[in-house]
């Protein structure tokens, strides 16, 4: 979990512990005296509850963790039905009285009459000899307990996840196809550029695959747009949103924000195999996030992302090691023989399958058969 985000929901806890807990320790010891009477301990609880604010249920179990009271509500009704009910299963009751651990917040759970998250609070109720003779339960629902002022800020860092194994693990027998986008990408990078910087849009995505964008701008932060290929080839959009100035909370500085899409283009063009599915910017919390053909996903701060280049995200021998396999291609299908090279280049030129072809990409392909052809044309040159 995010160390702030942690830090706030401690702190949530720490409130809830410090208010509770001096007042049932006190209960408990009502409680203990009146076990095996249910109705005198429901008239305690009923009394109880009205000193407990935010609590949502109040009730009693006996020592095995079966309850012996009704569920006291802070509306002073009462639930009858979950008298009986074994609660020594649940989560909130595990450890609960080990090691001298007699009062206790659960971690939030999904509770299961309501399905909404809930916090219980366990005080152990002990007889005089110092054994445990039942427990009191407080229930908290997590919406009506008070809340932290400020909104939680995540952390800006590199994040990164994998994604669909089933993905993954076919990633290198498929091969970037090119879409309507890719084929006027500069323009359309420039465009969402455009909007971004002067137009109020203040988080931009970019879905290489399937040809559209998707925005959100200071106008109208809760809805987003999405933007079909013919709209972002189509600068007349420009006119559709309002020219803004650039954004007071903006972290990206506007001359930034070319560059990082500039290099997002790159992540679509520089490997057939492993390649950028889409890309988006956020220019208030400077995070880039970038989804790969092998469905891994990152999440980088702009300034991070600046500074890598595609060596970083392709290995240092990328290029050379593809270099190096086309080189062995060309070699093994050269080894067959001139006869068999030619009818080849002129099977290929039919656009006929090629067998010696068939485990290769489209571009490593072309690129095989394009060395080929270079060899017999310097080959036919010499035997005239």
């Amino acid at each position: 979990m995010d160390p702030e985000l942690q830090r706030q929901v401690d702190q949530q806890r720490t409130t809830v512990n410090e208010t509770l807990r001096p007042q049932t320790v006190k209960l408990a010891i009502r409680c203990r005296q009146l076990l095996g009477d249910r109705e005198a301990l429901e008239r305690v609880l009923h009394k109880t509850m009205l000193t407990l604010p935010y609590c949502k249920y109040l009730y009693v179990l006996d020592a095995d963790g079966c309850q012996i009271t009704s569920n006291i509500s802070r509306n002073g009704g009462t639930q009858p039905d979950q008298y009986g009910r074994d609660r020594s299963g649940r989560p909130y009751m595990q450890g609960v009285g080990e090691a001298e651990l007699d009062f206790s917040l659960s971690g939030a759970y999904i509770s299961r009459n309501t399905r909404r998250p809930s916090l219980t609070a366990v005080q152990v109720i002990r007889n005089r000899d110092d054994k445990i003779a039942g427990y009191l339960g407080i229930d908290y629902d997590l919406r009506e307990l008070p809340h932290v002022e400020r909104l939680h800020e995540a952390e800006n860092r590199w994040t990164q996840a994998k994604g669909d194994p089933s993905i993954r693990g076919n990633v290198f027998n498929q091969s970037r196809v090119e879409s309507l986008l890719d084929s006027r990408v500069d323009e359309i990078i420039a465009l969402l550029v455009e909007l971004m910087s002067c137009h109020g849009v203040f988080h931009g995505k970019l879905h290489f695959s399937s040809s559209r964008a998707t925005i959100w701008t200071t106008d109208n932060p809760y809805s987003y747009r999405i933007l079909d290929f013919e709209s972002l080839t189509d600068p007349d959009i420009c006119l559709a949103y309002p020219h803004r100035e650039y954004l007071d909370k903006a972290v990206v500085p506007v001359d930034r924000i070319a560059p990082i899409f500039s290099i997002m283009r790159e992540l679509r063009f520089t490997d057939e195999t492993i390649y950028l599915r889409a890309g988006s910017l956020n220019l208030c919390n400077g995070m880039v996030s970038l989804n790969f053909s092998c469905d891994g996903s990152h999440y980088i701060p702009y300034d991070e992302f600046l500074n890598k280049d595609l060596a970083f995200w392709f290995g240092q021998d990328s290029g050379q090691a593809r270099t190096a396999s086309i080189e062995a291609e060309v070699e093994r299908i050269c080894n067959t023989g001139c006869t068999r090279v030619e009818e080849i280049i002129a099977d290929a030129d039919s656009g006929k399958p090629i067998p010696e072809c068939a485990g290769l990409n489209a571009a490593d392909s072309d690129e095989v058969l394009d060395r080929l052809r270079c060899i017999m044309a310097i080959y036919n040159a010499r035997e005239t």
